[in-house]
């Protein structure tokens, strides 16, 4: 009697669980369903007396007319080489550095790296205007490399691969370095290959970071129509004749496309990355 009692409360609280969770899912998930319905809206019916979720008619001719709105497929190309390019240069600078300081003895490594994870307290804020004038200097203001470098080697993803490199067992490199390989041999046939993990999570935060950057773009890029990304290319649904909210939503679901894509395809290394990055440490 016991045990089916049991049995009974832990049914009842599974179906609870379930029932909460899939009620905070949609909670989340309410912004992008209100997102999608007002890109399939006719512009007219965007804002009505009584909000309808389905408008009269279902519009997919907005995601066209988004793109002959302003040049969307420049700055989908503009964002992709952009977030690219800034995630590889990420990528190999934060992965040389993090082994480094995991794994190669110098004088001052620990005050270094300290002092190295002080600039995340620095506000991206603060850093635009010397920033500027530095790219202003080397001539790359209106520049795909101004969009690049300025912020493609940051102490984050150093910290991320420091802290995987951390847990792998020293006893693997050192069977390494008896077979002949240097440390930079080591780094390249033993850590990069069981740093995949955490590289895939450093891959997607970053490849985010670029995507959906604004404010950096929206001071260094002159030639909009030429240099611009997607966050610019959707400010340009604002203007004096007001808003396109029908045409910026389609836009807007149309450039959530490729960061998406990119969790399905690295889903199996992020979730197991997530689960291990950060708990080494010695």
């Amino acid at each position: 009697m016991t045990s089916d009692t049991n049995s009974t409360a832990r049914k009842v609280r599974g179906g609870v669980s379930h029932t909460l969770l899939v009620i905070v899912a949609l909670i989340f998930m309410a912004p992008l369903i209100y997102a999608i319905a007002t890109s399939l809206k006719p512009a007219d019916e965007v804002f009505t007396p009584t909000p309808d979720l389905i408008g009269s008619e279902v519009r997919w001719r907005n995601y066209v007319d988004a793109f002959q709105f302003a040049p969307f497929g420049r700055y989908f190309l503009n964002s992709l080489f952009v977030a690219v390019v800034g995630t590889v240069v990420v990528v190999v600078a934060s992965s040389l550095s993090a082994y480094a300081f995991a794994r190669l003895r110098f004088r001052g490594r620990e005050q270094l790296f300290v002092l190295f994870l002080g600039t995340l307290m620095v506000p991206q804020e603060v850093l635009i205007v010397p920033m500027y004038w530095l790219m202003q200097s080397l001539g790359w203001v209106d520049s795909y490399w101004a969009l690049i470098f300025p912020w493609a080697f940051t102490a984050f993803g150093t910290f991320l691969l420091r802290q995987f490199f951390l847990t792998v067992p020293e006893e693997l490199e050192e069977a390494a370095r008896v077979d002949g390989c240097g440390p930079f041999g080591a780094f390249l046939r033993i850590m990069l290959p069981l740093a995949r993990p955490a590289i895939a999570v450093l891959t997607v935060f970053t490849f985010i970071a670029f995507w959906g950057s604004f404010l950096w773009p929206l001071i260094i890029t002159n030639s909009v129509d030429q240099k611009g990304t997607v966050p610019l290319g959707l400010a340009q649904f604002v203007g004096q004749q007001g808003t396109q909210w029908n045409l910026m939503m389609a836009a807007s679901i149309l450039a959530m496309l490729p960061t998406v894509l990119l969790v399905i395809l690295l889903q199996k290394h992020l979730v197991r990355g997530l689960l291990v990055t950060g708990l080494g440490g010695r």
